[in-house]
């Protein structure tokens, strides 16, 4: 298969994460009990946080309208534990390997990769298929969150980096094994913002604040280069940057991490504003905080009140999560 990639192949929400539209999936995973108390040692890997009214959205300039991204109100989310950093992928094979669980990507036999994550030798055999409007999103039947490019691939040197290729469902058996769930979308952005009020990122308004980088996102021309000049041309490990002002690291970048409402670009704008929890029903997620493809010229979400989408069932290489109580 030739390069995936073809000049003039436009996907404003490409680099993001396409859905996997594989059918019919349960929304709430039976095969593991939810625990009503959170394992030994989960508790010690969050922080508590206040809670309290803080002003969530944007109408900057830049933004994504049809996101849903404004307009900026006041929203209060009561006390909350959050973990200090994504589930990564030693954490997330203890829960495997205690309660046998398979993942959707397993499941169903694939995943999405990015092209240039896979190996140049082994393109034509691994790759199945690419998306559309996306050609950089390539199908590689065997990709999973231990074998993240396919077959062959491995997580050696990679225990402290989030997991990925892990659907919503997912995430949420995850939480029911752990005693802990998902955090909303307002508690993730309060989590995100660190304390500070209507900032674009979580450490201030500049990018790279005395030129130095602050998080995992692409370099360079995407689709074609990612020159890796933050360190990473890929995951990092969830602590390779420093944390926000509440101290919660890699919230920006790197993977995207699900969040617990449905997606809806107009709930908000008449929902409550108390503890919101997004609209009852749906068909896709939230996802917050981009990933290490985000680049401003396609996908401008790494900033704290972005959001974008997939669903449910949708697994790919820079999706993870992290987890509330």
């Amino acid at each position: 298969m030739n390069h995936p990639h073809q000049p003039g192949d436009t996907a404003p929400k490409g680099c993001c994460a396409p859905s996997s539209q594989r059918g019919e999936s349960a929304d709430t995973p039976s095969i593991v009990p939810a625990s009503q108390e959170m394992l030994p040692g989960f508790r010690e890997r969050m922080l508590s946080l206040p809670g309290g009214t803080f002003l969530m959205g944007t109408d900057y300039a830049d933004s994504f309208p049809d996101d849903g991204e404004g307009p900026v109100r006041e929203v209060t989310v009561a006390p909350f534990l959050i973990d200090k950093y994504p589930v990564t992928n030693q954490l997330f094979e203890q829960f495997v390997r205690s309660t046998g669980y398979r993942t959707e990507a397993e499941t169903f036999g694939w995943s999405f990769v990015f092209w240039s994550h896979i190996p140049k030798a082994n393109f034509a055999s691994l790759v199945e298929d690419t998306v559309a409007a996306a050609p950089w999103w390539c199908k590689v039947p065997g990709a999973s969150w231990n074998t993240p490019e396919g077959p062959g691939s491995h997580l050696s040197g990679r225990e402290n980096y989030p997991v990925v290729h892990v659907s919503w469902n997912d995430a949420l058996a995850f939480c029911q094994w752990s005693g802990q769930r998902l955090p909303t979308e307002a508690e993730w952005e309060y989590a995100a913002r660190g304390g500070l009020q209507q900032k674009l990122y979580p450490w201030g308004d500049k990018l790279r604040p005395d030129g130095k980088h602050r998080c995992n996102i692409w370099q360079g021309e995407f689709p074609d280069r990612d020159t890796g000049d933050d360190g990473y041309a890929g995951t990092c490990p969830v602590d390779a940057f420093p944390p926000n002002g509440f101290g919660i690291y890699s919230i920006t970048g790197n993977a995207w991490e699900w969040c617990a409402d449905w997606f809806d670009t107009h709930y908000h704008r008449t929902a409550g504003r108390n503890n919101p929890t997004g609209p009852s029903t749906g068909t896709s997620r939230v996802m917050k905080g981009g990933s290490f493809l985000c680049h401003k010229s396609y996908c401008n979400r790494y900033r704290v009140a972005a959001r974008s989408s997939n669903t449910p069932d949708s697994s790919t290489a820079n999706i993870g999560f992290r987890c509330c109580r």
